[in-house]
């Protein structure tokens, strides 16, 4: 492997600037091209000092020297362009969710498979200190038999997010908030506490109407494995702005929850026998201006793509563990309209 790793960011608005920012900075990494459909001055993409395609067939086209190409390109995008990369023989990081569907998401690990490269795909969160300190204890059995999972996100995304671009808000390129918003939280969710079943929703649009394809709200319940069970609260449609994501853990041996607007605090811990951790809480976010996102931790991904290409390790986040992400939600997805459509049945 060469002495740089040379990336590509296919995708510039905010979370691919980001990924060019971080590239940039990182004395083992090359920025060697941007690639993004809209006007170069418009994406003040010259600033990176490297060249700009319009599309991802005149990049491959061009036959540059590159290593890893980060998608950062609307959600239903993300599929297809990460097996096309493949196909060439270039490993990707694929920003969540890695596809809208389980098919695509399967197609993704064949094309893996077969051209032999990796798959990063972007989980930042799971590189949050309380993150890890939850998922520490949960793997040491510190809290004993696990009682309830409770995860809640909510957020504030207003008609004027949706608006400002042609993708969002769209079945086909958005997917809805639990694939735009929210999978980070879910990856958390099964990471931590494993595989769910029984899956149950019920959803809403409360102030989305006329932006959105798919509702703003939503209650999922499950069940956890050992007789666990669990829910997700969740909603875009929060006063103002963003106010809460929070695992809360009720189990033998405690009760614990990190939340915070981004998960980044400990809010409560008692657990026998041990005394209340000093967790330093983060208030490290991606700030977009009109809106924010969650933790700001793309470096640590990005230094685990160099790190794996360079010593031949493991990505921290395995392909198998993103497609989970993609079943959970679909599965959850899949009565999203089971109630109106039986309605209209029975009309």
């Amino acid at each position: 492997m060469a002495s740089t790793i040379k990336f590509a960011i296919l995708g510039c608005g905010h979370i691919g600037k980001r990924h060019a920012e971080l590239v940039l900075m990182h004395p083992e990494a090359e920025l060697v091209a941007v690639i993004d459909p809209a006007d170069e001055q418009k994406l003040q993409v010259s600033i990176f000092s490297v060249p700009h395609f319009k599309n991802l067939d005149d990049f491959l086209a061009a036959d540059l020297a590159v290593d890893v190409v980060n998608i950062c390109t609307p959600n239903g995008l993300h599929a297809s362009q990460a097996i096309t990369c493949l196909n060439h023989g270039i490993n990707v990081v694929i920003e969540k969710p890695i596809a809208l569907n389980i098919d695509d998401a399967n197609a993704i690990s064949v094309a893996a498979s077969e051209s032999g490269k990796y798959v990063f795909p972007v989980v930042q969160n799971r590189y949050s200190s309380t993150v890890k300190w939850l998922k520490d204890i949960a793997d040491k059995g510190a809290l004993g038999k696990i009682y309830m999972v409770q995860l809640n996100c909510f957020w504030n995304r207003d008609d004027q997010y949706y608006k400002s671009s042609g993708w969002r808000g769209t079945l086909a390129l958005d997917g809805g908030p639990l694939f735009t918003q929210f999978s980070h939280f879910v990856d958390v969710l099964l990471w931590i506490f494993g595989d769910i079943t029984n899956i149950k929703g019920k959803f809403a649009n409360f102030n989305h109407e006329q932006s959105t394809e798919f509702e703003d709200s939503g209650v999922v319940t499950f069940d956890l494995k050992d007789g666990a069970v669990g829910s997700i609260n969740y909603s875009t449609s929060a006063f103002e702005s963003n106010f809460e994501s929070s695992i809360t853990v009720l189990a033998e041996k405690g009760t614990v929850k990190i939340g915070g607007q981004y998960m980044n605090c400990l809010e409560y811990c008692q657990i026998k026998g041990t005394e209340q951790p000093i967790i330093e809480a983060s208030d490290a976010f991606n700030d977009y201006g009109s809106y924010k996102g969650s933790a700001s931790n793309h470096q640590q991904v990005i230094e685990n793509v160099i790190e794996t290409l360079k010593n031949s390790s493991q990505p921290d986040v395995s392909l198998e563990e993103a497609i989970k992400v993609v079943v959970m939600i679909s599965n959850t997805y899949d009565n999203r309209n089971v109630e109106e459509i039986l309605l209209e049945k029975l009309d």
